[in-house]
């Protein structure tokens, strides 16, 4: 009998490890998409949301990041199902001048996207280093050049670099979360009931929309699949779509809980002690004498890191929109040059980085509808997606999902127009 029982528990170790074995070989696309989600954009709303507004702003992370793993997932889908990216697709199916629009559109997502994660590595190494901000903005680009290069000797290389700066985002804010001590009975009640103090509060809330559910990577994900898309046969692919279901899940969530942890920690340290933070730098001097040296410099590598894998990812987005929608193959530095320029003459001009990191996850969340509407519409055809085809709940959940966002913005503006923002 208990021979026969450790044979079970043996047989049962052996197909649990060949089980991870099989999730691991999978593990990465999600995880280079994840970087978008706690990159310096994130750090300007979450520090300004808890600052300002306490834990009150915690559900917006939360249902961001639901949002975010259904939008990645619909993405990964579209990719395995028809071995192309999202722009490929829509060059395919819609008229010429729509995908110049959406190249447009896509373009200008980038750009923003661009100027929070060159900002970010840029403020990092200022804070850590104390380069000043021009040579600190040229480092950042020289070391985003060297990261994207290891492109060449293939994904995977990218995926163990970038899945190395996500970790160390990771303890850093794990470290200062522990220095912290948060009030956890408000965080858990924020988390789960929604609140908007005021129209100011509806700028961050959607600041942290922008910051969290990025455009960029919903037509990323479709390519970084294709990597490990070798499988013809049906069952392959449903094979491969759950084991990128499970990546997509664990990699969300640790986003998520990183941008938890930012909010938290401003609302713990500065909310409570009456601060009001008005810029990265002043977040960075100001947890030195709350919580420590040491902590301030956790602050400043979490930043760093932030930004160098976040500008990589960027990069790799730009190439997949350029290449898709409208067959432009400019190459990779021209363009990194160019997408450097508008984040030098920030710099330049002394404009607040945190107040312009702010305004870039703002225009993220405009852009979203222009990248979720086709990607709805593509996966909810069956002779485009086959067997993949969304059923009726993921119809209504994009629906959903899509009217929110729409409904975010327009909310945003009437504030603006009133005033209130």
């Amino acid at each position: 009998m208990e021979n026969r029982e450790s044979i079970i528990a043996t047989k049962k170790f052996f197909s649990l490890r060949e089980t991870f074995k099989k999730v691991l070989k999978y593990f990465g696309p999600a995880f280079v998409v994840s970087v978008a989600y706690v990159d310096p954009g994130n750090f300007a709303t979450n520090i300004s949301g808890g600052s300002i507004f306490n834990y009150h702003l915690i559900w917006v992370v939360l249902c961001s990041n639901i949002m975010a793993i259904f939008l990645q997932n619909m993405s990964a889908k579209l990719g395995i199902a028809t071995g192309r990216n999202l722009p490929e697709m829509c060059n395919l199916i819609f008229k010429r001048k729509v995908n110049w629009l959406l190249w447009i559109a896509a373009e200008l997502a980038a750009m923003a996207t661009d100027l929070a994660e060159f900002l970010g590595g840029t403020l990092g190494l200022y804070l850590l280093f104390h380069i000043p901000l021009m040579y600190a903005g040229l480092l950042t680009g020289v070391i985003t050049f060297i990261i994207v290069y290891l492109e060449k000797y293939g994904q995977k290389i990218v995926e163990i670099v970038i899945f190395a700066l996500v970790a160390i985002i990771s303890i850093s804010y794990a470290f200062e979360l522990f220095l912290a001590k948060p009030d956890w009975g408000k965080v858990m009640y924020h988390t789960i009931i929604p609140s908007i103090p005021s129209g100011e509060a509806m700028l961050i809330a959607v600041g942290i929309l922008g910051a969290t559910v990025m455009p960029h990577v919903i037509y990323l994900h479709s390519q970084l699949v294709q990597y490990r898309n070798t499988g013809n046969t049906l069952e392959e692919k449903k094979e491969h779509l759950r084991m990128e279901k499970i990546d997509i899940l664990i990699a969300m969530n640790i986003a998520f809980i990183i941008n938890a942890a930012m909010l938290i920690v401003s609302a713990a340290v500065f909310y409570k002690n009456g601060m009001v933070v008005e810029s990265i730098e002043e977040a960075h001097m100001s947890l030195k004498p709350l919580l420590g040296s040491l902590s301030s410099w956790a602050f400043g590598i979490a930043l760093l890191a932030s930004g160098l894998s976040s500008s990589a990812v960027g990069t790799m987005a730009g190439q997949t929109i350029m290449k898709g929608f409208v067959g432009l193959n400019i190459p990779l530095n021209v363009r990194r040059l160019i997408t450097m320029m508008p984040a030098l003459i920030i710099i330049l001009l002394g404009i607040d980085p945190l107040k312009t990191l702010i305004i870039s996850q703002v225009i993220l969340s405009f852009e979203l509808p222009m990248a979720i509407i086709p990607m709805l519409l593509i996966t909810s055809q069956k002779k485009f997606m086959g067997e993949f085809v969304n059923t009726p709940i993921e119809k209504v959940i994009g629906i959903i999902v899509a009217s929110v966002i729409i409904f975010l913005n327009g909310l945003l503006l009437y504030f603006t127009f009133m005033g209130e923002v």
